[in-house]
């Protein structure tokens, strides 16, 4: 059992960081020809040629955004969230649950 969980996290893991990764140099790409377009230089503050840029959009947005509400009731806010989750999988056709 602990075996299959491992494995599938390792599959879910090897195909999510490289699309998170892609999307974020993606971004970065997108923001230099708008800058350029501007006539203005774009993102290049972090790093070498702002390389490092979309590391560090990451991590301003983990770190400004709380995670939780503060005025709501906790169990009512990830009881929703799951129970959303699994309509939408039910909804898109994904009986395998």
């Amino acid at each position: 059992m602990i075996f299959f969980l491992l494995t599938s996290l390792i599959k879910i893991l090897t195909i999510a960081v490289p699309l998170l990764v892609a999307v974020a140099y993606l971004t970065l790409a997108e923001r230099k020809v708008m800058g350029s377009m501007q006539r203005r230089k774009g993102p290049n503050v972090v790093g070498f040629f702002g390389i490092l840029q979309p590391l560090a959009d990451g991590l301003k947005l983990l770190v400004k955004e709380p995670v939780l509400p503060s005025n709501s009731n906790i169990l009512l806010f990830f009881r929703c969230t799951f129970y959303d989750f699994f309509i939408s999988f039910n909804f898109l056709g994904c009986h395998s649950f």
